[in-house]
């Protein structure tokens, strides 16, 4: 190959890097989202991710600030947790943002695991026992709210976040 061909392929490579962490939550999110589309998962699961990644994006930079400073860490067995619990994507983000936790080979590794952990309980929720499962839930849930909530605007926003979407069928199998 031509240098000059290669120099150019290397300047477009170097420009458009992928970060393979944001490319996997990117898929990760596509994937929650024909979930519900597709009628396998209520939307309360993405709102759960969501949230739980908020919740361990702060303990990570929380943790960052105080070992900047030298003050009370955060337990790494909090962090895990965080991740565990659903976090695990605003865990991958605050890693590769804040440049924390990323050379513990030890951290990374358990790390890793409560990713695959999260990611086999989201396919498990794809197969019938799991589906099964998931759909009692949110109906213990939603009957919980409306016997419990004396109040419309509660009950409503459970019902919602609860609620699966109707499958239909998609314009290429009909």
């Amino acid at each position: 190959m031509h240098p000059w061909v290669n120099m150019t392929l290397m300047g477009i490579r170097d420009t458009f890097s992928v970060n393979y962490h944001y490319l996997l939550i990117i898929v990760f999110a596509a994937f929650l989202g024909c979930s519900y589309y597709l009628g396998y998962t209520p939307v309360v699961l993405a709102v759960l991710f969501l949230l739980a990644s908020a919740v361990a994006y702060t303990l990570y930079a929380r943790d960052k600030s105080a070992a900047r400073v030298g003050s009370w860490r955060v337990p790494e067995n909090s962090l895990h947790l965080a991740g565990l619990l659903f976090g695990w994507p605003g865990a991958l983000v605050a890693q590769q943002r804040l440049r924390h936790k990323t050379k513990k080979k030890r951290f990374r590794a358990v790390f890793w695991f409560t990713v695959l952990l999260n990611l086999a309980g989201v396919a498990w929720l794809h197969t019938p026992q799991g589906n099964n499962q998931l759909r009692y839930g949110a109906f213990q849930l939603e009957n919980f709210a409306i016997g419990t909530i004396p109040y419309a605007a509660p009950v409503s926003t459970i019902l919602f976040l609860t609620e699966f979407r109707t499958r239909q069928a998609v314009w290429w199998f009909r």
